[in-house]
């Protein structure tokens, strides 16, 4: 690298970070890294391609051809009827996962790639796009007029202009075969109606989550896995639907993320109708730090009076001891000590410092101008001369000039 002259060389291996081979175009959602793309061999292993289309929509093909694909090249593949436009994604071994993630039902589903992508091909491909949102527009109304209740959230034309996918919501199940009819003698093409839910809708339309990231099933998330209230209580989340929906107005897929963790880790508390019985009162379980595996109790079933936080282990210990008709002193004998500080800001300054700061100079500056005036005072009591040179000057003027009681007469 020449850093005067500013010439760099571009790595195409991993010794200086990431492949740039495996990175691909940051304008199609779920884009994965194909952190094997600098590996030497590896298409060889699987002749399946992974091709993404509009939107979340992709697909898996056989690279029949043995093609020099690599992610970011836009390829035309089989489709029934004619053929579609798509972009490579992923080549290699990790292909092979993302079919298993995608749970194809056959093999039958996996079509072939005909070629790279030609003019003519991108020319028709270009003619269709231009044509899909005029087509929802008219097919929400041609809709509307049937009376169904659905939402057609998107249009997706193929490839070569000859099928035409609607993409639909519905809570309930819609005949829309009346619709089908419509729909194709208005626009002269192959009708596909396809059912997404609100997720799917979501990772359609894409946006940011509360967390300030973009929303998950936007960027990487394929399959969304069913989420329960059951979820939050583990994490002993309030359940409050507002805080817990998403933009789907449905649960958020997060909540499953770290449940497994929540689970494991409760195991290690006592149940929360367990009442700990020591000499001095029964406790009875207020809540509890399920990561940290602190439990706190209180002496009042309703109420925090008396609030003592104890390790689970030391609860569990407890449980036993009442098991066998013991009671131990307090809680925390024996156990843990009680840490009755303050939580420890790792923020060790004050923020108050600058303003007491500005206070000292403010203090300092009203101090001067108040000696200044009491200065100005004495002086005017002593008849001291002012110090500044042209009221000096006027003074000595005006001690030189006579008074008129001073003047002497003139003479007559």
């Amino acid at each position: 690298m020449d850093f005067k002259n500013m010439q760099f060389k571009i790595s195409t291996d991993t010794d200086r970070g990431l492949c740039r081979k495996g990175c691909g175009r940051q304008d199609h959602q779920l884009n994965t890294y194909d952190w094997l793309a600098d590996v030497p061999g590896i298409d060889e292993d699987t002749d399946l391609v992974e091709v993404q289309f509009k939107n979340t929509r992709k697909g898996y093909y056989h690279n029949i051809y043995h093609l020099d694909l690599k992610k970011g090249d836009i390829v035309a593949v089989e489709a029934s009827p004619g053929h579609d436009i798509g972009v490579v994604t992923l080549t290699g071994r990790l292909v092979k996962m993302q079919v298993k993630k995608a749970s194809l039902k056959s093999a039958d589903d996996i079509k072939r790639i005909y070629r790279l992508a030609k003019q003519v091909d991108m020319e028709k491909y270009r003619e269709a796009k231009s044509r899909e949102h005029d087509t929802m527009i008219q097919s929400r109304q041609i809709a509307k007029n049937l009376g169904l209740d659905m939402k057609i959230g998107d249009v997706e034309y193929q490839g070569d202009g000859n099928k035409a996918i609607f993409f639909y919501i519905a809570d309930e199940r819609v005949d829309f075969r009346q619709l089908i009819k419509d729909l194709a003698a208005t626009f002269h093409v192959r009708i596909e109606m396809k059912q997404i839910g609100a997720r799917q809708e979501a990772g359609r339309i894409g946006g940011t989550g509360p967390c300030g990231r973009e929303l998950c099933c936007a960027t990487w998330m394929k399959n969304f896995s069913s989420v329960s209230t059951n979820v939050a209580r583990f994490q002993d989340i309030s359940l409050n639907p507002q805080k817990l929906a998403g933009m789907c107005a449905k649960l958020k897929c997060c909540l499953n993320y770290e449940v497994d963790d929540y689970i494991e880790a409760s195991r290690k508390l006592p149940s929360r109708e367990m009442i700990l019985q020591t000499q001095d009162a029964d406790y009875y379980f207020f809540k509890s730090d399920i990561l940290a595996g602190m439990v706190t109790y209180s002496t009042d079933k309703r109420l925090a009076a008396n609030l003592e936080t104890i390790s689970g282990q030391r609860a569990l210990q407890i449980v036993e001891m009442n098991k066998r008709g013991e009671k131990p002193l307090t809680l925390s004998e024996d156990g843990d000590q009680q840490d009755n500080g303050k939580p420890v800001d790792m923020f060790e300054g004050d923020v108050t410092r600058f303003d007491k700061t500005r206070k000292k100079k403010k203090n300092k500056g009203q101090r001067q101008q108040g000696a200044g005036q009491q200065q100005r005072q004495q002086n005017a009591r002593k008849g001291s001369r002012p110090r500044d040179d042209r009221d000096h000057r006027h003074y000595q003027h005006s001690q030189q000039r006579p008074n008129a009681e001073q003047r002497p007469k003139q003479e007559s």
